[in-house]
């Protein structure tokens, strides 16, 4: 009985701070609409604005092909990524893009659980498949969490965690060293970039499956680093999902 009454407090709490502080569609920033009694993600009209990832996709790293007939990008053709498989919710368009900036420097924290609700309705199956048994954010430097408040990674996952009922752990990844931005460096300087970046902390590990968590994808350097970093700590798979990705060939 005190579990009902508990829940019924929660209920009755959270519908108290969706009248004062409305829920907000990450794409217009205005509040989400009810529609047949369900609160959407994003606004009907804002969907134009953004692109889901479909079939055809790049089997190790969820790209978005134009070829029915190829299996993986060329990226992926290419280059031997050291993750297991990866999935992506968005292709990287100007609505998502712009989304994201303002979650990520206009601290617009309440798209998290939009964020990690979208992941969840179109990748929780393949997230249940894979079984891992953590879930962890790609971590930044200590000196831009203090400067920005947040890892906005972490709020995606520790949000993903609680609707996936998986644990979250934010503290066993560490990043060493701020890196400079990836979005203007090359394959090479990206991965010089993020060389001994990450570590784990105190050097223990109890995880056979972590399942990482980034907001872009775009050549999968900072996936590999972490995914590097926890396998040579005894960690067996490693798997990633984020919120938008380019477009593969």
């Amino acid at each position: 009985r005190q579990m009902c009454i508990r829940d019924r407090y929660k209920r009755i709490a959270a519908g108290v701070k969706d009248i004062l502080f409305p829920p907000a569609c990450p794409i217009c920033s205005n509040p989400r609409p009810v529609i047949d009694n369900r609160k959407m993600n994003i606004c009907p009209w804002c969907l134009k604005y953004i692109t889901y990832i479909k079939e055809p996709a790049c089997l190790k790293c969820g790209k978005a092909l134009e070829d029915d007939n190829r299996e993986y990008c060329k990226d992926c053709t290419d280059k031997q990524h050291l993750f297991n498989q990866a999935v992506s919710v968005y292709e990287y368009s100007e609505g998502i893009k712009q989304s994201i900036y303002n979650f990520k420097y206009h601290n617009k924290r309440e798209y998290a659980e939009v964020y990690a609700d979208e992941i969840s309705g179109r990748y929780g199956d393949v997230i249940n498949m894979w079984q891992p048994d953590v879930i962890m954010p790609v971590p930044i430097h200590v000196s831009k969490l203090k400067s920005r408040g947040y890892n906005q990674a972490g709020l995606i996952a520790e949000s993903l965690s609680k609707k996936l009922d998986i644990e979250y752990n934010e503290h066993s990844l560490i990043r060493t060293r701020a890196t400079s931005p990836m979005k203007d460096l090359n394959d090479i300087q990206r991965t010089k970039n993020l060389q001994k970046a990450f570590k784990i902390a105190d050097n223990v590990i109890i995880y056979n499956k972590v399942l990482i968590v980034d907001d872009i994808y775009t050549t999968g350097t900072t996936i590999d680093a972490c995914a590097e970093c926890l396998k040579r700590a005894g960690v067996k798979e490693v798997y990633a999902v984020t919120l938008c990705v380019g477009r593969g060939f």
